[in-house]
Parts: C-alpha cells; structure tokens; sequence
C-alpha cells in the first residue's frame, strides 16, 4: 500500500498524534456539527425534512464551487468521477441528511448527535469489510469505550414506557443515517487516493445530494416551500454555510490526512457540544448514566487522540 493510499484510507495514520492544522481542523469541525444539531431542529415542522435538504445545498454548493473556482482547481472530470461524485453526494449530502432530519424529529438534537458519534466504530467495521484495512488494537479499544458511553447516554430515554416507541424510531432513523454517511466516508476516500481535491469533490457531490433530495422529495409528494421566520432561515444560512462547507471541508480534509477511523472519531466529541446545547435550550435532563455516559466518551477521544510518546503529527 502506498503512502498516498494509506493517507486516503487511515491505515498507519491510526499510529500518530495529532497537532497543528489538523487539530485546528478538529475544533471546527467539532463546534460547527456541536451546534449544527440544534439548527437542524429548529427546521423540523412546516417544510418536509426532502425539501430543507434541497434549500440547504442549493446555498452550499454554488458557495463550495466559487471557493473552488477562486482557488484555481480543477472542475471538469471524466464521467466515471462524476459517478462517484453522485454516489457520495447522495450518501454524504442527502440522505443521510434526509435520515437525520426525521430522527431529531423524535429525540432532542443531543441525542441525535450521540448515535452520529457511532462513525468511529462503523467507519472502523467498513474499513475492513471494504478496504482491508487492519483495525488497530488503541483505535478499536477508543471506539468500543465511545460505544459504551454512547449507549449509557441514551439509557434514560430507552428505559421510560412513555413514549418509548418513538425513541426507538428516531434511534433507527439517526443509525440508518450514520450508516449512510459512512458509506459516503468510504467513497470519499477513494476519490482523495484518486488525487481529487476535497473542494471540488464535496461541490459536485453537493450538487448531485441536491438532485437527490429533489427527486425524493417529488417522489414523495412534498411541497416545495419555505418557512418564512427568522429561526427556519436563520438556521438554514448557519447550516449551509458553517455546518456544511466550513465543516466538510474540515471533515473530509481530515479524512484524507489521517483516514476514516480517526477522522470519524472526532464525532465523539460532537455530543458534548450539541447536548450542552440541548440543555441550554431543549430542557435535556442529564442522570447519572447519561455523565457516565460522557466520561466514557470523552476517556475514548484521549485513547484515539493520543499516541505513548506523545508525537503530533502535523
């Protein structure tokens, strides 16, 4: 396996620590999908979760194609590319959007964040079905702690009779959506070992999510509105623009540096944020489970995060 291919799928990159750019891009990405969580909420009710998905990357991917354009990279591929393009589009731009937009319609956005925190380990079990990648003893031990607090965290709400069916559908709906941006993780990858740039890659993707997104939401008989009050457009702004072209390129530039397990676990970190959101402004009722949850989670981000000798990779 060559360097640029280890790169592109995570597998020595497992082994450093991190520093410099690539734990700035970390702290981005952590505070744009935080809070992004409670923006998504606020879009849940008059427009069908299909059509918020079509307005948020109609404004992302002009914005992520001008970016690219300004910066001198390449636009035009071959066909072949474009097909990969739409593939990641439709799993990393769409539906799993589409997906998470009908679980957080069940839980509190928190809670949704929590089961988005599952990339590490999912990535991890892709990665070796997909890639044939080795998953490393440190980087399985950290997923497998995130899992357990993950699980602790959403206890309290499995455990209650009262509306128990609805927890359980907006946790199947927030897995079904990680599972999707996974896959898109895996697609992601490949196109950076191809040498495509980040920027580009996630525009044209965006622009196929979009299409995507429109025809099902035609398919399913949605009406094509806006909600005309400052909450619905004042979070579509701050996801089309912070959520979704600062924090993709933060994210699948980080998938390209130090590869999917690692980059992925980086969403563990996303619950604290979006569940201090969640108690500021949703009424998120922590317990003890739920704080024993959340040292679990962050103990499993030192594992990751860290390497013994403490060398940061640049």
């Amino acid at each position: 396996m060559s360097s640029d291919e280890t790169r592109a799928t995570g597998a020595p990159a497992g082994r450093q620590g991190l520093a410099g750019g690539t734990l700035a891009l970390y702290a981005l990405l952590v505070f744009c999908w935080g809070t992004s969580w409670y923006a998504m909420k606020l879009q849940v009710g008059v427009v069908a979760p299909e059509v918020s998905i079509v307005w948020r990357f109609l404004l992302a991917a002009p914005v992520m194609m001008a970016w690219a354009a300004a910066r001198g990279m390449r636009l035009r591929y071959p066909l072949a590319d474009h097909a990969r393009f739409a593939l990641m589009g439709v799993l990393m731009f769409s539906s799993n959007f589409i997906l998470a937009y009908y679980g957080a319609g069940l839980l509190t956005s928190g809670l949704v964040s929590v089961v988005f925190s599952l990339t590490s380990i999912i990535n991890l079990i892709l990665g070796a079905i997909l890639l044939g990648q080795p998953i490393e003893g440190r980087v399985a031990l950290a997923a497998l702690m995130g899992a357990s607090g993950v699980g602790l965290m959403f206890l309290p709400d499995l455990a209650a009779a009262q509306g128990a069916s609805g927890v359980l559908a907006g946790l199947a709906f927030s897995a079904a959506a990680t599972l999707s941006f996974c896959l898109g993780n895996m697609v992601s990858a490949r196109l950076q070992k191809r040498q495509i740039a980040v920027v580009p890659a996630s525009a044209w993707g965006m622009f196929y999510g979009t299409a995507w997104a429109g025809l099902v939401a035609w398919l399913t008989g949605a009406t094509f509105t806006v909600e005309w009050t400052a909450r619905y457009l004042g979070s579509l702004v701050f996801l089309s623009l912070s959520a979704t072209v600062l924090a993709f390129f933060a994210y699948l530039t980080l998938l390209g540096r130090i590869g999917a397990a690692r980059a992925g676990y980086a969403t563990v970190m996303f619950p604290v944020v979006a569940l201090g959101v969640s108690t500021l402004f949703e009424g998120y009722v922590w317990s003890l489970p739920a704080l024993v949850g959340l040292c679990l989670v962050l103990a499993g981000n030192l594992v990751v995060l860290t390497r013994p000798d403490r060398r940061p990779v640049d």
